[in-house]
Formats: C-alpha cells, sequence, structure tokens
C-alpha cells in the first residue's frame, strides 16, 4: 500500500483488539506516531438487525484497518453525534452540530499539545455534515487535519468489493454497512437483513422531514446482498486509500 510502510510497523498487537484501543502511555512513547485516527460513529437505528452503535462499530473497523497498515495513533470513537433525522425511533440519541464541533476541535487541541499535530476524522455517519466545517476552519488556521473516507474512497472500494448497490441507493443499513459488519462484528447482525431491502433514491427533502418522510422500517438499500467477503474487501480497500492522506499530512515535516 502506498505509503504505509510494513504492515503493523511499531504496533503491539494489543492496539489492534477490539473496538476501543488498548494500548499504554509506554505503547504510545515507543509508537511515536505523527497521525492520530479519531473514528465518530453515531447511536441510531439501523432497522430490525443491525445495532444502534453501527455507525461506531463501522468507524472503529475502518480505522483498525487503517492502523494496522499505517503507523498512527488510534484514538478511542465518538459514539454519539448529530442523528436528528433518526428522531423517530427508539433508540436514536444525538448531540447537536455545535458540541459536536467542539469535540472534535477539543481533541485535535489536545493532540498537538502532546506533540501529534495531524489528526484524521474517520466518519461513519452520513449526517454529520459539521466534521467537513471542522477540517475546513482548521486547514484554514493552519492546522494539520482530514476528514476520510471521501465519497470517492467509498466508491473505489464499492467497486473493488463487488458491491451492486450506488452509493446513492445504499444509504443507511444496505449493503455496505451490512457487509461490513457480518465481516468485522458478525455478531451483532441479527436475522432479517435478507428480507429488508428497501430503496428510495428521491430523497431531497430529508432534512426537513427526516427518516420516516422515505422508510417505514428505517432501511435504505439493499442489505440482503451484503456479505462478510464484501465486507474484507471493502476495508482492505478503504486502507489502501487511505495512504494519500498520510502523505498529505506529514509532507510539510
Amino acid at each position: 500500500m502506498s505509503g504505509s510502510g510494513a504492515r503493523g510497523n511499531g504496533r503491539g498487537p494489543a492496539a489492534e483488539h477490539g473496538v476501543l484501543p488498548a494500548d499504554t502511555t509506554e505503547d504510545v512513547r515507543a509508537r511515536g506516531a505523527r497521525v492520530a485516527v479519531l473514528p465518530v460513529g453515531s447511536f441510531e437505528q439501523h432497522g430490525p438487525y443491525l445495532p444502534l452503535a453501527t455507525d461506531t462499530l463501522v468507524a472503529c473497523a475502518v480505522a483498525r484497518e487503517i492502523a494496522a497498515a499505517y503507523p498512527v495513533r488510534l484514538l478511542p470513537p465518538v459514539t454519539v453525534s448529530c442523528s436528528h433525522e433518526h428522531a423517530s425511533w427508539p433508540g436514536t440519541v444525538s448531540i447537536s452540530a455545535v458540541t459536536l464541533h467542539a469535540v472534535v476541535s477539543d481533541i485535535a487541541a489536545s493532540l498537538r499539545r502532546s506533540g501529534v499535530a495531524a489528526l484524521v476524522v474517520v466518519n461513519g455517519h452520513g449526517g454529520n455534515y459539521v466534521l467537513g466545517n471542522v477540517v475546513q476552519e482548521a486547514s484554514a488556521r493552519g492546522e494539520r487535519m482530514a476528514l476520510f473516507p471521501a465519497a470517492e474512497d467509498w466508491e473505489t472500494a464499492r467497486e473493488r468489493a463487488g458491491v451492486v448497490t450506488s452509493l446513492l441507493t445504499d444509504m443507511h443499513a444496505g449493503e455496505i454497512e451490512t457487509s461490513i459488519l457480518l465481516h468485522a462484528h458478525p455478531e451483532f447482525v441479527r436475522p432479517g437483513h435478507e428480507s429488508a431491502d428497501f430503496t428510495a433514491d428521491d430523497r431531497r427533502h430529508l432534512l426537513t422531514l427526516g427518516m420516516s418522510a422515505y422508510t417505514e422500517s428505517g432501511v435504505i438499500g439493499r442489505p440482503s446482498l451484503g456479505s462478510a467477503d464484501k465486507g474484507k474487501k471493502l476495508l482492505a480497500s478503504l486502507a489502501e486509500s487511505f495512504g494519500p492522506y498520510v502523505g498529505l499530512l506529514t509532507a510539510a515535516e
């Protein structure tokens, strides 16, 4: 993979175990990573077969794949974010965009004080629009920050993994998310995704009306097409796409 160096370079196995990083302070000191990776998920409905924490699990799976391939500092996830469009379903919890902006900005500032100048935010929830503003504003101040994956990274991953559903149709709890969880956390996938397909490509009033105007089940996509093999290939492609981000954030050094 371009820009990756040796896979697992400088990493101990504890840092790659489970959803949370298990590093000690000495592990962090020894690794001396120049780039930190922050998964940002959500806590919102994902139909009757995927958990509320799906976006967090996906963001963490992507971040772990990155950390296995590049010498980065893996951070614990932000688990509640901007899920207001899902408020009609029980279990969904949100914070304001202002709060999410402040949390990510504070984390970046804390990292800079400890000597880690570059931060990549791995976003697992499409409704976290404010993260783009966080990165834009930080970059304008001369700070090193990036948002990953971009739509182009997802499109490349979709093609390489053989995902049939387009990114427009695969909006929520569909083929991509189901595939990643079937690979990374199959224990959290309940029966029902095989028969839950539902599409609604025209969602122009989503911000005004919320998800409930477009789906009763909470699903928009084709989860029946999900597979563990596709999930594995999706994550591998995203890890490869991450190389240029590392190069960009460390080039100034």
